[in-house]
């Protein structure tokens, strides 16, 4: 069975640091590029940040958002079979549920296919 779950999420003051977590089970991750999104009842989801396959491309080409660049970093563990996102600096803006996709489109963080997602996890940042 082809499973995301997100962890890592919580309440943090601004200036602070999340590290947040996505395991796959099921599947090889390896073989897919992944994205974080983020999505906020009030607006429309974000691609916040996404990372190649490290199968179809050695270099490991990632894609941030404007507004995270600078303070968030996408990496995987692949004997882990781990997408991580560190979330540094994190501002009461960054306040959302994150979750990981699988089917997206790189060049564009954006999704493709939804059928491969966590549940999210909540990020709160807040003073």
């Amino acid at each position: 069975q082809v499973q995301l779950v997100e962890s890592g999420g919580g309440l943090v003051q601004p200036g602070g640091s999340l590290n947040l977590s996505c395991t796959a089970s099921g599947f090889t991750l390896d073989y897919y590029a992944i994205g974080w999104f983020r999505q906020v009842q009030t607006k429309e989801r974000e691609g916040v940040s996404c990372i190649s396959s490290t199968v179809t491309s050695s270099g490991g080409v990632t894609y941030y958002a404007d507004s995270v660049k600078g303070r968030f970093t996408i990496s995987r563990d692949n004997a882990k079979n781990t997408v991580y996102l560190q979330m540094n600096n994190l501002k009461p803006e960054d306040t959302g549920v994150y979750y990981c996709v699988v089917g997206i489109y790189l060049k564009t963080c954006t999704v493709r296919d939804e059928s491969a997602r966590g549940q999210g996890t909540q990020v709160t940042v807040s003073s």
